[in-house]
């Protein structure tokens, strides 16, 4: 099991956020950088965690230094871990020549093409190695106890995670403006076909939230909030509708499903910020029952 080292570290609303650095495995024995958010108010017990997942061209510290997360995660006693959104120097030819693909954008996926499979396996990092990290790290997490959210692209890796996971290993999932329907849009369909072997087809099995959800007869607990003023979501690569559609004739009413349209608000951290506390609270009421 690799060593956590510490970076740095900041206190932040009676909390304490760490930056740690570690050999991933998953990531084909690169270095992956993480930030984690510990309430101080915890009294030597462990604490649910809250995942965020960033969105394109970001690193594990934009949610940390853009979301306006740390107020309400410290009120309600949760702690926030914010992943990296993809390997860094792979030295894979091509993975550094476009925004939307490569470093930066690593989907969420664990990738099938042999030359992405190393290292391009952020589903497994995230979901299976980030927990045993911590755990053996001794830090005060309970991970029986965890949801997740994310924006854009991190917003689909959210939605997917919850819904392709047969543990049941979150407890809710929420996004901001995510890629709802991937195999549907120009960002999904460059990154499935570059990353799987078996492109868009493979991809709906497991990675594209609105084929999941139609299939998906449990009940589900997810929040989406999306703006009217958002471009991308304009230009088709959101397809929030489509998922609520989906949603809706699986059977999953507003109860299980609230999808958002807020007038006027662009696909900004400035948007995040405005709705960030509401995301808290509607996990809360998830990961403290």
């Amino acid at each position: 099991m690799s060593v956590l080292e510490k970076v740095s570290t900041n206190k932040v609303f009676e909390g304490e956020l760490t930056k740690y650095k570690f050999k991933s495995a998953a990531l084909g024995g690169l270095d992956a950088n993480f930030n984690l958010f510990m309430p101080f108010n915890n009294a030597g017990a462990k604490v649910p965690v809250l995942v965020y997942l960033a969105g394109l061209t970001c690193t594990e510290d934009t949610g940390a230094q853009k979301g306006g997360f740390f107020g309400a995660a410290a009120s309600q006693n949760i702690a926030l871990l914010f992943p990296d959104t993809s390997p860094r120097g792979a030295g894979i030819p091509g993975e550094d020549g476009d925004w939307d693909f490569g470093t930066g954008a690593g989907f969420y996926v664990d990738a099938t093409k042999a030359e992405y499979s190393k290292h391009y396996n952020m589903a497994t990092h995230i979901t299976v190695e980030l927990p045993q990290v911590i755990e053996a790290a001794g830090i005060l997490i309970d991970f029986k106890r965890q949801s997740i959210f994310g924006h854009s692209m991190g917003g689909h890796g959210a939605l997917t995670l919850y819904l392709a996971s047969k543990a049941k290993q979150y407890r809710s999932a929420s996004a901001f403006a995510p890629i709802s329907n991937p195999t549907k849009c120009p960002w999904g369909e460059k990154a499935f076909n570059g990353y799987l072997q078996g492109g868009l087809t493979e991809a709906l099995d497991k990675y594209d939230a609105t084929a999941l959800i139609s299939k998906y007869t449990d009940p589900v607990h997810i929040l989406i909030d999306y703006g009217t003023g958002d471009n991308f979501y304009k230009q088709g690569q959101l397809l929030p509708e489509n998922f609520l559609k989906a949603s809706r004739d699986a059977g999953h009413d507003e109860f299980q499903v609230r999808v958002r349209s807020q007038s006027g608000y662009d696909h900004s951290y400035y948007f995040i910020s405005t709705f960030a506390s509401d995301h808290i609270h509607f996990h809360a009421n998830f990961l403290k029952a």
